[in-house]
């Protein structure tokens, strides 16, 4: 089933251009990040990591339609029904395609996140800020939380594309999900209404794992952010393993 899935998941043509693109957009928003950030002599309350790992709040919308694809494609070509035909047991598809799909963002993931603290140590030397090293034991676990937040952010895509099945519409409802929240936070005036949804929205939560300063300000600590997105992930694919178990594809 792995292998079969597999084969699937390499001859997508989405995934051939979406995962080049996911590893060179995040890279290079980063690297505009770090390359216009000033600092004065003294500090200015920039948390290197942070701003390093910049490209990963672009390079997730990336991950969500790679993500997406795996299912809403197969869907909307008729091979879901072929598929189910040769494998009855909907669930352990939904496994093979879990297990890949993670692995996949797993590895671009690692190298995206590479590249950015690649591209961070390279510029911001000369902008007055400290280059973030991953002997320091904050920013290696923000670059290792960063590469598991782009793998559970694929697994809620597919998730939610598993219970929605359409690929398009799934991903508008996860980037809105994911994008809307923290904008509609913003706006809010009372304060503790804004820190909860903070606290439980999955963007914001699972990206608390970047910050390597001022963690006492934050809505909720890095790995508790982290397991909030797990648990959203989580919810997702269950909701997508009862949605393809109990309906026709």
């Amino acid at each position: 089933m792995l292998y079969a899935e597999w084969t699937k998941l390499r001859t997508e043509p989405a995934v051939l251009w979406l995962v080049p693109s996911f590893v060179v957009a995040t890279v290079l928003t980063s690297l505009f990040a770090v390359a216009s950030a000033r600092c004065a002599r003294g500090g200015c309350g920039i948390d290197p990591a942070v701003l390093t790992l910049a490209g990963v709040q672009l390079g997730q919308a990336i991950v969500v339609l790679l993500a997406v694809s795996t299912i809403g494609g197969e869907h909307s070509t008729g091979l879901l029904r072929t598929t189910f035909t040769a494998m009855p047991r909907r669930i352990v598809v939904l496994a093979a395609k879990t297990v890949l799909t993670g692995g996949l963002i797993l590895v671009v993931g690692t190298v995206a996140v590479l590249g950015c603290l690649v591209a961070g140590r390279a510029v911001l030397p000369g902008s007055g800020i400290a280059a973030p090293s991953l002997a320091d034991g904050p920013t290696l676990r923000a670059a290792v939380g960063s590469v598991l937040y782009l793998v559970l952010i694929g697994l809620l895509a597919l998730g939610v594309a598993a219970v929605i099945r359409d690929a398009a519409a799934s991903a508008g409802a996860v980037l809105v999900l994911l994008y809307a929240v923290p904008m509609v936070a913003a706006v809010i005036n009372d304060p503790e209404l804004q820190r909860t949804l903070r606290r439980f929205a999955p963007m914001t939560a699972g990206l608390a794992v970047q910050a390597t300063t001022d963690l006492d300000h934050l809505p909720i600590g890095p790995w508790a952010g982290l397991a909030v997105l797990a648990a959203w992930a989580a919810a997702a694919l269950l909701c997508g393993g009862l949605a393809l178990r109990f309906r026709d594809p």
